[in-house]
């Protein structure tokens, strides 16, 4: 069996899997991830930012990501 490797960067349907919150309302989230860590309009926010961000531990983000 193979280990199960989740991707590094999360998308706003993830968000909306793990929050709930509506599309754009992630798509906000990922807005203010970026404001907070300087990144550009179009760069990825990785999955340790979001879960830095939100105060959610990564484990309990990883069974959204498969």
């Amino acid at each position: 069996m193979k280990p199960t490797v989740h991707r590094p960067v999360i998308y706003p349907k993830d968000i909306m899997k793990v929050t709930g919150r509506s599309e754009r309302g992630s798509r906000k989230m990922l807005a203010a991830i970026r404001t907070r860590y300087n990144k550009h309009g179009n760069a990825f926010v990785t999955v340790e930012e979001f879960c830095r961000y939100t105060g959610i531990p990564e484990d309990l983000i990883i069974p959204f990501l498969e």
